[in-house]
């Protein structure tokens, strides 16, 4: 019986922010796979050990969720004034599919690290104690990230005291600030609103903010689709009716963003657009069992990641959340209490996160220069990843 042997391929296993991923620097990927196309996307699926009908992802590196079914993807950056091009693929669990729409905003807390660490960034930019700026490029959206990484001893620091609730460890503290993270080749809001009559089959009309900010989100009340804002993820992800409802919406709120031009392509952008549903502040148990009260913070929001309600919060839609909390009118400033803003803290399943948004209007349009946050990384594993040589 003839055998394939299996290749090996230089990796890191890395968590940024709430979520997991396999880094790879491009040099070290197979020449096949260096550049965009079908063999890459078998590459990874393979390593992640999609598609799996079982939804375990057993045969891979993946963790059967949304949140750890992820690859990144880095080099030194062929744009102006920056230092790494950071591209992100979410791969689908149980279908052949890479999903390349959209950034993760939480691994974006990583990239830093794994580029500092794969001798990517120039050595004069690493200090020797203090913090090191460095400047990415995200190719999935075109846009620009500046992430602020701890350095002691000429060694990114990945210890410390910072919490991050959906983190279990406290970790070195990461700033990562996310310029002008509306897309650039349209409106912020696509339709022209802060708030649309989004007409849903089966529900009827709905309100909503479409924004496209840090990565595509339609915002709805949580009471208009039967929900309080509190809800942990068994409450939805156990409800079959519930996860085609948030479906449907998705798929809608797509077309009238202009990311597809029916709802049957919705099946093939998994990844983006998201749907989050907010509520004013109330008071919820997290589902690490820490106690939330309504004063703790401005608003509740739970938000629908790749099919599913996220355990946390994706650092993308937090983005989106700055964004529209720091714009009057929209369903998230409304939920915080209305008014000018620039930052809220917003409650979500595992606990609370902070996230600042700068506005204002150009010539009646709504722009975001920057959205921040504070998240951390911690690199798991490093070495090689192994497939076997013809699953690309």
């Amino acid at each position: 019986m003839s055998h394939v042997p299996q290749i090996r391929i230089p990796a890191t296993y890395m968590r940024g922010g709430t979520s997991k991923g396999v880094f790879f620097n491009l040099a070290d990927l197979p020449e096949a796979a260096q550049v965009p196309g079908e063999a890459r996307d078998n590459l990874l699926l393979r390593v992640i050990g999609s598609p799996d009908p079982y939804g375990k992802q057993t045969d891979g590196m993946g963790g059967a969720t949304s949140s750890t079914s992820k690859t990144v993807i880095l080099s030194k950056s062929t744009q102006p004034d920056h230092d790494v091009d950071y591209l992100f693929g979410q791969v689908a669990i149980d279908k052949a599919f890479v999903d390349w729409s959209g950034n993760c905003g939480n691994l974006t807390a990583a990239v830093g690290a794994f580029a500092i660490n794969s001798g990517l960034i120039d050595s004069d930019r690493v200090p020797q104690n203090g913090v090191a700026i460095v400047r990415i490029w995200q190719a999935n959206i075109a846009k620009t990230i500046v992430a602020h990484i701890p350095i002691t001893d000429s060694a990114v620091q990945e210890t410390g005291d910072f919490e991050l609730d959906g983190v279990t460890f406290p970790a070195a503290e990461v700033q990562v600030e996310f310029m002008d993270p509306a897309d650039g080749e349209g409106a912020m809001f696509p339709t022209g609103n802060v708030v649309d009559d989004l007409d849903v089959p089966g529900l009827g009309t709905l309100k909503a903010t479409m924004i496209n900010a840090g990565i595509p989100t339609i915002f709805v009340n949580a009471e208009a689709i039967g929900y309080n804002g509190t809800e942990l993820q068994d409450a939805i992800n156990s409800d079959a009716r519930a996860l085609e409802m948030f479906e449907t919406i998705r798929a809608h709120g797509a077309v009238r963003m202009g990311l597809i031009q029916n709802i049957e392509q919705a099946a093939d952008r998994q990844h983006t657009p998201k749907v989050a549903f907010v509520a004013g502040p109330a008071d919820y148990t997290a589902s690490s069992g820490k106690r939330i009260v309504a004063s703790d913070v401005d608003l509740l929001v739970r938000a629908m990641s790749m099919g599913k309600l996220h355990h946390a919060m994706m650092g993308t839609a937090a983005v989106a959340i700055g964004a529209a909390a720091s714009i009057p009118g929209t369903l998230v400033n409304l939920a915080a209490g209305g008014g000018e803003r620039d930052a809220v803290m917003f409650g979500h399943p595992s606990g609370t996160l902070r996230v600042g948004g700068e506005a204002n209007q150009v010539n009646g349009e709504w722009t975001v220069t920057k959205a921040s946050m504070s998240r951390s990384a911690r690199s798991l594993m490093e070495g090689w990843v192994r497939i076997p040589g013809d699953a690309f």
